[in-house]
């Protein structure tokens, strides 16, 4: 059974993420499976990492920051997994990673990423889960 939660705390789980990953994070796109938990080290090859300028924000449990930089593809692999990192380098939470409409926490045009490419993520949203 899924967990369900109130609005009131999907807003308030909302706030608290955003206090937690503060200003100036990162978004690093991993090839593999995500480790067990973001407090364990990250595995697969490392293929892009898109800083975020400025702070995320949080309406009704869905976190939104502004419209990252395109940035270079580092490595070529297929994306499997995302990790958000605050500005200290400490991870905060980790993310699936499926091509458009494959249901992933985070959608991309293509999983395909070739080193030397640009990727371009648009404007990254995380959304807390409600009943």
């Amino acid at each position: 059974m899924a967990l369900k939660i109130t609005v009131a705390a999907s807003d308030a789980m909302g706030e608290a993420l955003v206090t937690e990953i503060g200003s100036a994070a990162t978004i690093e796109v991993r090839s593999g499976s995500a480790p067990a938990t973001p407090e364990t080290a990250a595995t697969g090859t490392l293929l892009a990492t898109v800083n975020i300028s400025g702070s995320f924000s949080s309406a009704g449990g869905v976190l939104t920051s502004a419209d990252p930089a395109s940035v270079t593809i580092a490595a070529t692999g297929t994306a499997g997994y995302f990790r958000l990192k605050k500005s200290g380098g400490t991870a905060v939470l980790d993310g699936t990673v499926t091509a458009t409409g494959g249901g992933g926490d985070m959608q991309l045009a293509t999983v395909a990423l070739s080193s030397g490419a640009t990727l371009d993520l648009g404007v990254p949203t995380i959304t807390v889960p409600v009943a």
